[in-house]
C-alpha cells in the first residue's frame, strides 16, 4: 500500500486544481460553435448539478435550509455558476483561452475590494500597491490587442465582458463566504447554486428564443463532460479541500498558476503569439497578486 505524506497530498491537490482549471479555458473554446453559449452553460450546470444531487442523496447530506438561505444560494448560483460563465463563453469568441484566464486572475483584486466593501475587511498599503501593479500588468498583456485598429473595439468589448464575468464570480465568492458563515456546507450550497444557475440559464434561453441544439461531436461532448465533471465538481472539491488543509491565503496561490497553464496550452493549441508586453505584463500580474495575498 502506497502512503502519501500530508505535504505530498497537499501538493497533489494543488497540481490537480491548477491543471484542471488551467485547461478548462481551452475546453470552453470547444463549446463555441453551433450551440448558443447560453444554452451550453445551461447544459453544463444541468449535468453538474444532477451529479451533485446524486452525491448528496447517496451521502445523505442535509438539504433543508431557510428561504433566506435559498435566496443567497440563488445569488451564488446566478453569479458563480451562470451569468459569469455565459459572459466568459462570449468573450472567448474573440479572446484566446489563455488571455481569458489571465483576466480571471484579477479575481484576487476584486475579492479584496469586495471584501472591503461588503465584509468590512481592512485595506492595507501593500494591497493597494499590489492592485496597481496587477492592473498595469493587465494593460501591458492586452496592449497589442487593444492597439490593433482593425479589431481594437471588438477586443475591448471582449475584455469588458471577461472583466464583468470576473466581477460576477467575485460576487459569487463573497456570497459563498456569507453562506459558509451561516453554517451552509460548501457541497450543499454549490449543489443548490448550480441548480439555480442552470434553471436561470434555461429561463433566459427560453425567454430570449434561443435555439436548443446539441452537437453530437467528440469535441463538444467531451468538453461538456470535462467542464461539468472535472472543472465544475472535482476541481472545486480539490480546491476547497486544499483550503481546509492549508488555509485560504496559501490555497489562493493556485489562482496565480493556472493562468500560466492556460497560456501554455493556448500557445500550442491556439497559436497564441507572445510579445514582450505580454511577458512583462504576466510577471507584473503575478507580483501584484503575490503582494495582495501576502500577509
Amino acid at each position: 500500500m502506497i502512503y502519501f505524506s500530508s505535504a505530498s497530498q497537499n501538493a497533489l491537490l494543488y497540481i490537480v486544481t491548477i491543471l484542471i482549471w488551467g485547461s478548462s479555458w481551452l475546453a470552453i473554446k470547444y463549446q463555441l460553435g453551433s450551440v448558443d453559449p447560453m444554452v451550453s452553460v445551461a447544459y453544463r450546470f444541468l449535468l453538474a448539478s444532477g451529479l451533485s444531487w446524486l452525491y448528496c442523496l447517496i451521502s445523505r447530506r442535509l438539504l433543508r435550509f431557510s428561504f433566506r438561505d435559498h435566496c443567497f444560494m440563488f445569488l451564488q448560483g446566478a453569479s458563480l455558476f451562470a451569468l459569469n460563465y455565459w459572459l466568459f463563453y462570449l468573450s472567448e469568441i474573440t479572446l484566446t483561452s489563455g488571455l481569458a484566464a489571465v483576466i480571471f486572475s484579477t479575481i484576487v483584486v476584486m475579492n479584496t475590494m469586495n471584501g472591503v466593501l461588503f465584509l468590512k475587511n481592512r485595506l492595507e498599503l501593500l494591497v493597494v500597491v499590489g492592485i496597481v501593479i496587477g492592473l498595469f500588468g493587465i494593460i501591458l498583456v492586452f496592449w497589442p490587442e487593444v492597439t490593433d485598429f482593425e479589431s481594437g473595439n471588438e477586443n475591448l468589448f471582449a475584455i469588458s465582458l471577461a472583466l464583468l464575468a470576473t466581477l460576477l464570480a467575485s460576487v459569487g465568492n463573497i456570497t459563498s463566504a456569507r453562506n459558509q458563515r451561516k453554517g451552509i456546507p460548501v457541497v450543499q450550497s454549490n449543489t443548490f447554486g448550480m441548480t439555480y444557475g442552470a434553471i436561470l440559464m434555461l429561463i433566459l434561453s427560453l425567454s430570449t428564443d434561443r435555439e436548443f441544439t446539441f452537437e453530437l461531436t467528440i469535441p463538444y461532448v467531451s468538453s461538456l463532460v470535462f467542464l461539468s465533471v472535472f472543472a465544475s465538481i472535482i476541481a472545486f472539491w480539490t480546491y476547497l479541500t486544499l483550503l481546509g488543509r492549508v488555509g485560504v491565503e496559501r490555497g489562493a496561490y493556485a489562482t496565480l498558476f493556472f493562468p500560466l497553464v492556460a497560456l501554455a496550452i493556448s500557445t500550442v493549441a491556439e497559436n497564441y503569439q507572445w510579445s514582450a508586453y505580454a511577458g512583462i505584463g504576466i510577471v507584473l500580474i503575478l507580483v501584484g497578486n503575490l503582494l495582495i495575498l501576502k500577509k
